[in-house]
């Protein structure tokens, strides 16, 4: 199915759980509301089984395309390294991989046929197809019996945190410690003047600056060993199909630091930074005007900025899906899935982060729901994430990969974003 296909399900699906829950009304009884309910929440359980599938082929599709596509600086002429290639004179990739670590990462040091099977990985480079030998749970599985260019991963959709355009970003080649000046005015103002009298010099009134810090928190995988048996039997290039999944590792700690990272040798987590906006009536549920008393607990100065939005996990959005205002009108409203619009909350864009507590399996005093102006939200990033490969006297005749990662995250102005906490048990 086409991903158009698919979003047209979606819409269609949406639409229908929008006509169940329109039925609940003040004379629906009980058992015939929890059955609409239901629906809908089965029905939302697809649209998301689809938005899953969705993302999968269009990650399935940059991959593909990564792998399949040439390096578009580099000239084809009858005389470069393509003629090579085309004439026979082909070397296995593990050969070009090995010149590689002996080149230590230089690729202006490389021949010109070991760089061109580099950029191209396996797909375009004859393969022995062998037996499966190589025990299933520990790679087996991707030696193949057919020829499959196809990966199945587990993927879990984590969180923004780490995702540019969502906060402030600042990316530095060194790791040296950043101080971001910070002030609070908002509480000074003019006093009535008298013809006459002079004005007060006492100091009372001077400005009082802060400074918020920035530092290089390191992060890293641990190393992954890959024998040099799955290496060759594989169908896939090893190290790109570990460095993908290291990455995601990557991406997963640093949402979950930048997220709730405690400040103390850790990022200054956005939950953890936050300040108190709404304390809800229920340890298990929200309500509508709970959320709409989160919106308005966060200055209208912050609530105008372009990256004004909620935050909250995917199982607190089920739940806010379902919630009304007193006039009936759904605070969730779904945008247009066909023409890539957004859905808001309240006329707001959101973000999904499955780091932070949800509703209703949240503990008690959970701080379950952020709203306010996430670019007074600053991560810093060292430079880019790190995957390397690495083969030595410790993992010959295989190889080696692991990633590195350095960030930190803190806030420059507490009052920006506000969080919704669940009663106290």
């Amino acid at each position: 199915m086409t991903i158009k296909a698919l979003r047209e399900k979606q819409a269609r699906i949406t639409a229908e759980a929008r006509e169940r829950l329109d039925l609940i009304n003040s004379n629906t009884d009980e058992a015939r509301a929890a059955e609409l309910e239901a629906a809908h929440d089965t029905a939302m359980a697809e649209f998301d089984r689809i938005e899953g599938m969705i993302q999968r082929e269009l990650k399935q599709a940059e991959i593909e395309a990564r792998m399949n596509s040439g390096d578009p600086r580099r000239p084809r002429h009858p005389d470069s390294e393509q003629r090579g290639l085309d004439q026979g004179d082909q070397i296995d990739y593990r050969t070009a991989f090995a010149e590689y670590l002996r080149a230590q990462g230089n690729e202006g040091v490389m021949s010109p046929e070991a760089r061109a099977i580099l950029k191209r990985g396996y797909t375009d480079i004859p393969v022995e197809q062998r037996a499966q030998t190589t025990a299933a749970a520990a790679g087996g599985y991707t030696v193949p019996t057919e020829l499959m260019g196809i990966i199945v991963k587990a993927m879990a959709a984590t969180g923004p945190m780490y995702d540019p355009g969502v906060t402030t970003e600042l990316v530095t080649t060194g790791g040296g410690a950043i101080t971001i000046p910070t002030v609070n005015d908002i509480l000074k103002t003019g006093v009535a003047h008298t013809e006459g009298v002079a004005l007060t010099d006492d100091g009372g009134e001077d400005v009082v600056f802060g400074a918020a810090t920035l530092n290089a928190y390191a992060w890293n995988t641990e190393w992954l060993r890959v024998s040099k048996e799955l290496a060759d039997d594989s169908i896939f290039v090893m190290e790109q199909v570990l460095g993908g999944l290291l990455g995601e590792r990557l991406g997963r700690i640093a949402n979950t630091q930048l997220t709730t990272g405690s400040g103390s040798s850790a990022p200054n987590g956005v939950v953890t930074a936050s300040t108190l906006g709404v304390t809800a009536a229920s340890a298990t549920a929200i309500t509508a005007d709970e959320v709409i008393d989160l919106l308005h607990s966060v200055d209208p100065a912050y609530r105008v900025s372009p990256k004004a939005a909620f935050m909250f996990s995917d199982a607190t959005l089920a739940v806010l899906r379902k919630l009304k205002d007193g006039d009936g009108n759904y605070l969730w409203q779904m945008g247009n899935v066909q023409q890539g619009v957004p859905g808001t909350l309240l006329g707001y864009r959101y973000h999904v982060n499955q780091a932070m507590a949800a509703i209703p399996s949240a503990a008690s005093a959970s701080k379950v729901m952020l709203f306010g102006d996430f670019s007074k939200y600053f991560v810093r990033k060292v430079g880019q994430p790190l995957i390397g490969a690495l083969q030595d006297k410790d993992f010959w005749p295989g190889f080696g990969v692991a990633g590195y990662i350095r960030f930190d995250g803190e806030i420059g102005d507490s009052r920006a974003i506000k969080h919704l906490i669940t009663k106290a048990s």
